[in-house]
């Protein structure tokens, strides 16, 4: 089971995903590009304590966060 978190001024939401399912996939892939269109941050979880940022669904991450875009003031 793949998951993508979405994180949030309220904290966060998981999406679970069956990476061998090609309706959940799109759906997932679909998802993504509305996140990081709208500037969200993708990472793909590699470990404990450790992260690489993509631009690029990738079906076979077993976890992807999203960050919001930083606001300053």
């Amino acid at each position: 089971m793949a998951r993508q978190i979405v994180m949030d001024a309220t904290g966060d939401t998981r999406h679970d995903f069956d990476a061998t399912d090609a309706a959940a996939i799109a759906k997932a892939e679909e998802r993504f590009k509305k996140l990081t269109g709208l500037g969200f941050t993708a990472a793909v979880r590699e470990g404990e304590g450790r992260a690489r940022l993509t631009r690029d669904f990738d079906p076979t991450a077993e976890e992807t966060v999203f960050y919001p875009r930083l606001q300053g003031g």
